[in-house]
């Protein structure tokens, strides 16, 4: 019974979690005021009591099983119990996801349904863990752009200002947690284990000369920590939606590296002419200077 209603829980809260996460202000299927309704009515079947929302949908219940008493009566409250939860986790897990992907998808010509199948719900969005866990014979053939993090501060104006000792907010979570400590790195202020990879974690900082005092926020929240750390990694999307330059970040990631992205096509095809076609093409000095022009410097070309 628990095992079923669980189920059906995820069911539903998994096409409500990506809504949630989609119809935000400024996202693919932007609906501010039912977005609002939605979350204060997911928020408010959260934090209601069992036994009242198990009396509350009596009516829903007959209508369904045609009964309010018995196992396969319970059900029906109990996955109502559990799709605003399930909906909740799969809303955050999709805020994490780079923005820079589904603008790229965007940039395409994806639609929405297709940025949400392709970009949103996968698990893991890194080529090489697709070429590997789905057999996908496919190779990347060349950069396109970088939708860089950076360090941000309303304390400090300059990078040169760092003091020993600061407190530096990065997102909590594996992915954009390991890319904040990369910039770290690669801007000089500490040194993680050399098998420390993409998702390293503060455990992987092997050297902290500077005294660094990290802490983990949620990625959603790291502009609102400005106000109580001295330098704060923020991603793109929520720099832009902040209102901050990305071009004034006090440290920011080079335009080539591990997150930038990419034109990938069949490993048959990765000689023929149309793809060194379309490699020159993409990789143009008009198409350098219309992502200069469009994104004012906020996104980088990686060639």
């Amino acid at each position: 019974m628990v095992a079923v209603a669980g189920g059906v829980g995820v069911l539903v809260g998994l096409p409500l979690g990506v809504f949630l996460a989609a119809s935000r202000k400024g996202e693919l299927f932007a609906a501010p005021a039912l977005n609002a309704t939605l979350g204060a009515l997911v928020n408010v079947t959260r934090s209601t009591p069992f036994i009242i929302l198990m009396v509350a949908i009596i009516p829903l219940t007959r209508a369904i099983v045609g009964a309010s008493i018995g196992a396969a009566a319970a059900i029906v409250p109990l996955s109502v119990a559990a799709a605003p939860f399930s909906a909740r986790i799969v809303e955050g897990a999709i805020r994490e996801v780079d923005h820079g992907l589904v603008e790229a998808a965007r940039a395409m010509g994806a639609t929405p349904l297709q940025t949400v199948r392709t970009v949103l719900i996968p698990e893991e969005p890194y080529l090489d863990n697709q070429t590997r866990d789905r057999g996908y014979r496919i190779e990347a053939v060349a950069q396109t752009v970088n939708f860089p993090m950076g360090v941000y501060s309303r304390k400090l104006k300059t990078a040169a200002e760092i003091k020993d000792g600061a407190v530096v907010a990065i997102p909590n979570d594996p992915t954009n947690g390991g890319r904040a400590l990369l910039l770290l790195q690669d801007k000089g202020l500490v040194k993680l284990r050399p098998d420390a990879g993409l998702k390293a974690t503060i455990a992987d900082i092997a050297e902290n000369s500077r005294k660094l005092k990290i802490v983990e926020v949620d990625a959603a929240q790291t502009v609102r920590s400005l106000d109580d750390v001295d330098l704060a990694a923020i991603n793109t999307n929520y720099a832009i939606e902040a209102k901050l330059d990305p071009t004034a970040a006090l440290l920011r990631e080079e335009p080539k590296g591990p997150y930038v992205n990419l034109i990938v096509v069949r490993t048959a095809d990765k000689d023929k002419a149309w793809v060194k076609t379309l490699v020159e093409a993409y990789q143009s000095a008009p198409v350098k200077a219309f992502v200069q022009e469009r994104f004012k410097g906020a996104v980088l070309t990686a060639w």
